[in-house]
């Protein structure tokens, strides 16, 4: 009997999706400078519209979840692209920092459309049940792709755009993103009880098990992590990083100032976070999920606490970037590779969209914190403390996870 095929139709189309979404999402911390500085606002101003951005996405997570199983994928997904298109152009003439806010909804719930919830459930369902694991980290891998390129377009595109105008471009390539919808034909594959039961009654019964409780309150560290380090990261290296040697290497491959190599660090963190993403993938299909999440958690919280006690210097931000990119995504696979063991495929995205709404919330709170923090001491260091102890929380608190399904559980 032949194998089932791992890169179907589904999967590149989803890919896409997902690349080009994530690409223009990790952008964003590269207009923090030049948007504040244009209007004289404060870092924490377009700190916050990044962070609502962030809250926006969990909350529309399983909103789109529950739109595309009870309308379907492909209308769920227009509705994203047509939102995160909206949002994106009516930003380019937002003039304060409550317009950049409230408009930070729209993009963030854009994302949600285009992103992890929706596409993973759609690929999760299209691959069979020995492949899911690695499918789910090859189309978590395409967001990583989209960062390693997202954040140095836009540095570049800034060079020569009003910051307004790459918003607007933006725009048209998310939108571009729907030419391949076609290919997003994906079977409800499900077992008998699955279709027999309602949203509803899956809905209770995920929130009445400790396990999904535990799986949601160890996502958050993730998003607090991550979302700090898109939004701030590229700023933080510019204000803080010792100067670039004009003679050294990183000069030699064109990167001159800390603004470049603040977008380059994304990138490396997206470059890495491929290979990670790809690993845990293929490590969930053979090892116990649970204890990889642990494993990966505590991996974040060292290399963040040993990064912020060293001084800060272009090398240092490179190793960081590849340490913590390799870590980055790696969780999400796993994540939702175990939401749809436990629980079962039929409502992955709205499950796996609750789960999601703790990263999100965690997102919020990484990015705002880290402009209100930095107004008020005029750096990010207990910002970074936070993300150490927010890590090593999850890392403990995947432990207790009961990996068995729970249909297994019950019988």
């Amino acid at each position: 009997m032949a194998k089932p095929s791992l890169f179907t139709p589904v999967l590149i189309a989803g890919c896409i999706i997902l690349m080009i979404s994530f690409a223009i999402r990790a952008s964003f911390g590269v207009f923090q400078i030049p948007v504040a500085e244009e209007f004289g606002w404060a870092r924490s101003e377009f700190s916050l519209a990044i962070a609502i951005q962030n809250l926006a996405w969990g909350i529309g997570q399983p909103m789109f979840g529950a739109m595309a199983e009870r309308f379907g994928d492909r209308k769920a997904i227009i509705a994203g692209a047509v939102l995160y298109a909206l949002g994106l152009v009516l930003s380019a003439y937002a003039v304060t920092p409550g317009q950049h806010q409230i408009l930070a909804i729209l993009v963030g719930f854009g994302i949600a459309g285009t992103g992890f919830g929706v596409i993973l459930a759609i690929v999760g369902r299209a691959a069979s049940p020995e492949n899911r694991s690695i499918v789910l980290g090859i189309a978590t891998a395409a967001g990583s792709a989209g960062q390693v390129f997202g954040a140095p377009t836009a540095e570049f595109l800034l060079r020569f755009y009003h910051w307004p105008t790459v918003f607007i471009i933006f725009a048209v390539v998310i939108l571009a993103t729907l030419a391949a919808l076609p290919f997003l034909r994906s079977p409800r594959l499900a077992t008998r009880a699955e279709l027999e039961e309602s949203l509803g009654t899956v809905l209770v019964r995920a929130f009445k098990d400790p396990t999904y409780t535990l799986i949601f309150l160890g996502f958050f560290s993730c998003g607090y992590q991550l979302a700090f380090i898109t939004a701030h990261f590229p700023a933080f290296i510019t204000d803080f990083c010792a100067g670039i040697d004009p003679n050294g290497m990183l000069a030699g491959m064109g990167i001159r100032t800390t603004s470049a190599l603040g977008a380059v660090s994304i990138s490396v963190i997206g470059i890495f976070n491929i290979v990670g993403t790809l690993t845990a993938g293929w490590l969930g299909k053979r090892y116990s999920k649970k204890y990889l999440l642990a494993a990966i958690y505590t991996g974040r919280t060292i290399a963040a606490a040993v990064f912020i006690l060293m001084p800060v210097t272009p090398a240092s931000v490179l190793v960081f970037s590849a340490v913590m990119g390799a870590l980055w995504l790696a969780t999400v696979p796993l994540t939702s590779g175990l939401v749809a063991h436990i629980y079962g495929i039929r409502y992955m995205g709205t499950l796996y969209g609750f789960v999601f709404l703790s990263h999100q919330i965690g997102g919020f709170l990484g990015v705002w914190l880290g402009g209100k923090m930095f107004d008020i001491t005029g750096n990010y260091t207990m910002v970074w403390w936070i993300g150490v102890g927010v890590g090593a929380f999850s890392a403990i608190v995947h432990l207790p996870v009961r990996e068995r399904a729970l249909e297994a559980r019950a019988a």
